[in-house]
């Protein structure tokens, strides 16, 4: 058994199409500006159409395994977060494991929408330290095929992008996760969701195709429950911790809105310099956005040894959670 974990490595990879606001407010007879306005969002990638969610995955994983410089045999566990899965079954996992040669490491598909990487971490964490050996998460989303193209509320914020960790041993406690939490809220189960597809509403001939793509009932209600989700998430992350905000070095929200982090960094008392932002160039690629946004600050700062991070995250289900993490 390990005290603890840490990370190796980061990894990312975004499609190559890349796709301006005027696209998609022409389109829906927007007028210029308003997507950013209310989203913060500039620009997002699209995948196109030859390239798949295990594609984006097993990029990020190689970039995050060749920066850890970890021999693939090294990796226990392979967890990849994703709402869109290259088939409903088999899953996902298994595939890239294989891409990636990493031998037989286990590998499954969690599904937890927006939340999921959060939870993937913290779940790649306890196998790590349990076992000793090391993790890969990924969080990989192709969200651009699930969009209503004639629903605003969907087609201005979704992305598609992959993310990646490694995560391995080790005996220092002041690495790894030194606080958790997560939440969910099923009263509000419907807020976000695809309707058909799953086994209450199977695929069928004379299906309306609009059921098979993603709908936000009530963007309003969904905005006010992330920030209140993110913020008690984050609160008791850092009690967990047993740390105040003031110690965060860098706060990495999941890129939902900029108006949601934004809001979530004012009620922790976070500064907004702090606060890690990649939506406007990346938009929202659900779960992949926290390990995009990893990858893409160690790039632009790497991170200190003895840096600590908050990662936030809350989405469809509802279901949301929080992580303070030593580096």
């Amino acid at each position: 058994m390990s005290a603890s974990s840490r990370i190796l490595g980061f990894g990312h990879h975004a499609p190559s199409r890349k796709v301006e606001n005027p696209e998609i407010e022409d389109r829906l007879g927007l007028e210029p500006g308003w997507i950013e306005r209310r989203t913060g969002i500039r620009s997002r990638f699209w995948a196109t159409d030859e390239e798949t969610l295990s594609g984006l995955a097993t990029q990020a994983g190689d970039m995050a395994l060749a920066n850890a410089g970890i021999d693939r045999g090294d990796i226990g566990l392979l967890l990849l977060a994703t709402s869109t899965p290259d088939h409903l079954l088999p899953p996902s996992a298994p595939l890239v494991a294989h891409r990636l040669g990493l031998g037989r490491a286990g590998a499954v598909d969690l599904t937890g929408a927006c939340a999921g990487f959060i939870y993937a971490l913290m779940f790649a964490d306890g196998f790590t330290r349990l076992h000793g050996k090391a993790s890969l998460v990924i969080a990989a989303n192709i969200l651009s095929r699930r969009i209503n193209p004639a629903e605003r509320a969907s087609a201005v914020l979704f992305a598609d992008a992959a993310g990646a960790l490694v995560i391995g041993p080790c005996e220092d406690p002041h690495r790894g996760i030194l606080g958790a939490s997560v939440d969910s809220d099923g009263s509000r189960y419907g807020l976000i969701q695809i309707p058909a597809g799953g086994s209450n509403t199977p695929f069928h001939s004379d299906l309306d195709l609009a059921q098979t793509r993603m709908t936000i009932t009530d963007g309003r209600e969904v905005f006010a429950k992330a920030v209140d989700m993110m913020t008690v998430c984050s609160k008791d992350a850092l009690a967990a911790a047993q740390m105040p905000p003031q110690d965060i070095g860098r706060f990495v929200p999941h890129q939902a809105n900029a108006r949601i982090f934004d809001a979530v960094g004012r009620n922790l008392g976070i500064a907004d310099r702090a606060i890690v932002k990649t939506i406007a160039d990346y938009g929202n690629s659900s779960a992949a956005t926290i390990p995009l946004s990893l990858s893409l600050a160690n790039q632009t700062e790497p991170f200190r040894p003895g840096e600590k991070i908050l990662l936030a995250a809350a989405g469809a289900g509802l279901s949301g959670g929080a992580l303070v993490v030593g580096i």
